[in-house]
């Protein structure tokens, strides 16, 4: 009996998959923070100043939060 196996790696096919991965992942994970950045900015910004000033910020520091300085 005769047998055939098709498990093997395809060479050459990985490395050019794995960076296109790699470049979607990277992609993926500047939307996600873009998207975190705006939900902060507007959540701080709907805020009154006092607000603000209870949780020790003033409008001038929102950009600073949301971008994680």
């Amino acid at each position: 009996m005769a047998a055939f196996d098709t498990s093997r790696p395809q060479y050459g096919a990985a490395p050019v998959a794995g960076h296109i991965k790699g470049i979607f992942q990277a992609l993926v994970a500047k939307f996600e923070a873009w998207n975190d950045a705006r939900v902060t900015r507007n959540a701080l910004g709907a805020l009154t100043d006092r607000e603000l000033e209870d949780i020790g910020l003033v409008r001038g520091d929102i950009e600073d939060v949301a971008q994680g300085h």
